[in-house]
């Protein structure tokens, strides 16, 4: 069995944690921690301080995936979390234009001295006011050998779906 790891990072409530907890087949190990800045919202009260760790099989391949904190404050892990990585997923709130910008920041440090393999999961496709998965795409400034996935973190199918398009980008 091919082993690969998988940095799954995206900003601050995108949905890391939710996507790892669900694509994983054992129970995840995470640092969530309660939220004690201005952040904490009513729907939002943990956040992830260090990494997530869950892993899954797709096929005949095991995917090792590590969610990075999305706080700029923890941004000392990414760096920590992407090494010697084989690829990457980027996460996206489509409901969230304004974090938008916090993604291409982090696109750039994942991708900083790094020939990367890497896609896009647009999550909360599901939410009444989501962009398409084109329009981030547009707004990322993508080159269009970047895939964008529709996602929901919290559904299976959807998360496997994101899996399967990350190993094909590993070819």
């Amino acid at each position: 069995m091919k082993a690969y790891k998988i940095v799954v990072t995206g900003p601050f409530n995108a949905g890391k944690t939710a996507f790892v907890r669900t694509a994983s087949d054992i129970a995840i190990v995470s640092t969530e921690q309660r939220i004690t800045n201005e952040l904490a919202s009513g729907d939002k009260t943990q956040t992830t301080v260090a990494l997530d760790y869950g892993h899954a099989r797709v096929g005949d391949v095991l995917l090792h995936l590590y969610g990075t904190p999305g706080q700029v404050r923890f941004e000392f892990m990414w760096g920590i979390l992407s090494h010697k990585t084989d690829a990457f997923i980027l996460l996206v709130d489509s409901e969230d234009r304004g974090s938008l910008m916090d993604a291409v920041r982090m696109l750039r440090q994942m991708r900083k001295g790094k020939r990367v393999p890497y896609l896009v999961a647009a999550n909360k496709q599901d939410g009444r006011t989501a962009l398409s998965p084109e329009e981030i795409s547009r707004l990322l400034k993508l080159p269009a050998s970047v895939p964008v996935v529709s996602c929901v973190a919290h559904d299976t199918h959807s998360v496997r779906r994101v899996l399967k398009r990350t190993v094909g980008i590993l070819a």
